[in-house]
């Protein structure tokens, strides 16, 4: 029989942790909708709906008149609160208080800048476009800020203006600190004498699980990474996963484990050890679901 064990580095980071608590608290009390998904788990996201949780779009919030809506872990632009009071939306704010910090980090630096003469500063967000927490980071500057994910976008920056760069919470330490380098190096070769201030707001709650994640990776011959399909997190997480253990797959529920007929005969050997991980938006609940399926597939054989 497999042994089968759960990474207790994985699971909800402290901010969804949060953002989900409160939404519970709110759906014992009355109704509650959610801007987005809470969480960039379908399941998770499943099983508040059964709870009574509406989830809303920015149309629908403009739309809402007095009513209680949960603002998730990854925070909102401020014109997002100003349709609130215009419409007598309660708010019920959940934003991680990593990323609040953060928020209010870009905007004094905002403030603090926009008007400085003769060249005005650029704000650079290290972060993934679209994604929820950066579309709050941006609005933080009223939508000036530069946002880049990889080095390849540097051509976005006009490199003889001051530059000030943050970073949207979940990117990796190692990319951010590239990308500091390769913006100074071309200040340099410009010529230019400008300054570039680089800020690492990264959460090392999250950045830490990847030196975790791999060395739970490398304990097991197996790996079942849980992830939602839409989480970021997931898929860099999942990608060193793979690096540290190339028998590593990705599965966003147990009823995709039916197709995993390889995985299934390595389950009934003795002393294969499976372990099964997740993203920050990942439920232990869920974990424990896809722990079980796997243990199940020996009772199966067995009879």
């Amino acid at each position: 029989m497999a042994i089968v064990s759960i990474d207790q580095n994985s699971g909800f980071c402290f901010g969804v942790t949060r953002a989900i608590t409160k939404a519970e608290q709110e759906l014992r009390a009355g109704e509650l909708s959610c801007l987005g998904d809470i969480v960039h788990n379908g399941q998770e996201c499943a099983r508040l709906e059964q709870m009574g949780l509406q989830t809303i779009d920015y149309d629908d919030l403009r739309t809402l008149h007095h009513a209680k809506v949960l603002l998730r872990a990854h925070g909102e632009p401020p014109s997002t609160y100003w349709i609130a009071r215009q419409r007598g939306i309660e708010i019920v704010d959940a934003t991680c208080p990593v990323v609040k910090k953060l928020q209010d980090r870009i905007r004094t630096c905002y403030e603090a800048h926009k008007n400085d003469s003769p060249l005005p500063p650029q704000i650079v967000i290290y972060g993934k476009p679209g994604h929820a927490e950066v579309v709050g980071l941006q609005g933080q500057t009223h939508d000036t800020a530069i946002v880049i994910e990889s080095i390849e976008q540097l051509g976005k920056i006009d490199f003889r203006r001051p530059v000030y760069i943050f970073s949207q919470t979940t990117k990796s330490v190692e990319g951010f600190q590239a990308l500091v380098e390769a913006i100074r190096h071309r200040v340099a070769q410009s010529g230019s004498a400008v300054a570039v201030e680089a800020h690492d707001t990264i959460c090392r709650n999250v950045a830490n699980r990847v030196a975790k994640i791999q060395e739970f990776a490398r304990s097991n011959d197996i790996v079942v990474f849980v992830g939602g399909a839409k989480s970021s997190n997931a898929r860099v997480l999942y990608n060193h996963c793979l690096e540290a253990n190339p028998r590593t797959v990705f599965i966003s529920s147990p009823e995709e484990l039916e197709k995993m007929t390889d995985l299934q005969s390595e389950a009934c050997h003795p002393r294969t050890r499976i372990g099964v991980c997740g993203a920050t938006s990942t439920p232990q609940w869920l974990m424990e679901k896809v722990k079980n399926k796997i243990e199940s597939w020996n009772t199966v054989l067995k009879q």
